[in-house]
């Protein structure tokens, strides 16, 4: 049995979903299985999967329902939950490790932004540590969590945003929920694509939206008809 399942939701977005099997591929000091779940049943997905021998998954386009997807699949003892374009330290799978063994429930890891960084990535990156202190993090974070617990906190909502916000809360009320002082890179191609700014302030009227009682589902409909998104294909369903 795998100590590590490695979850990826992947939609259109091969290219980046290439460079971190690739990433992981180099990583062989844990036994790990890789479970990639492709909301756009893509040919290309498939064959990329395949060929770094990863477990591929057809889904429907929907991220939380592609995560719980993916987890009913994973044997290992801890599930690893990624998105395809982010970038992995050295050191991420002892990292987990060395929480999980001291009693943790699971986890998440330090949001940086990815090359090539802006100087508001200085200022952002705190302020993301001190909402996750606070609040939620969210799933870009690389959430990891022992297999028993995750599927005793509920698992991730079916929903096409937000889907990790039940789980963690779940999480928490089970035991030790850690921020890792371990980073993950996270692809910063978006808000530079819609302005660091402009982005942020986004992101922040959708949370506050959804912590008003908006649906995700109603959130996902505003969130895909925006003109900033229309030029990214791979995020019309998330």
């Amino acid at each position: 049995m795998p100590e590590f399942s490695i979850i990826i939701p992947c939609y259109r977005d091969e290219k980046k979903l290439r460079n971190l099997l690739l990433q992981l591929q180099g990583m062989q000091d844990f036994a790990h299985e890789i479970i990639v779940v492709d909301g756009a049943s893509s040919v290309v997905c498939r064959n990329i999967s395949n060929f770094y021998d990863a477990h591929w998954l057809p889904s429907r386009p929907c991220r939380g329902r592609q995560l719980s997807a993916g987890a009913a699949l994973a044997q290992g003892a801890v599930l690893w939950f990624l998105h395809a374009d982010t970038r992995l330290s050295k050191n991420a799978f002892a990292a987990i490790r060395h929480v999980i063994d001291k009693g943790a429930v699971g986890g998440f890891f330090k949001f940086r932004f990815d090359v090539p960084r802006k100087w508001p990535a200085i200022i952002l990156e705190p302020a993301i540590a001190l909402r996750c202190r606070f609040g939620v993090p969210y799933g870009d974070q690389g959430f990891f969590m022992r297999r028993e617990s995750y599927h005793a906190a509920g698992g991730h909502a079916p929903w096409p945003l937000f889907e990790e916000v039940p789980l963690v809360h779940g999480a928490r009320r089970l035991g030790k929920f850690v921020a890792l002082s371990e980073p993950i890179f996270v692809d910063s191609r978006r808000w530079r694509r819609d302005g660091w700014w402009r982005r942020t302030w986004y992101n922040r009227k959708l949370a506050l939206k959804f912590a008003c009682g908006v649906t995700p589902d109603v959130l996902a409909a505003r969130y895909h008809s925006k003109q900033v998104l229309a030029k990214q294909p791979h995020m019309k369903q998330y």
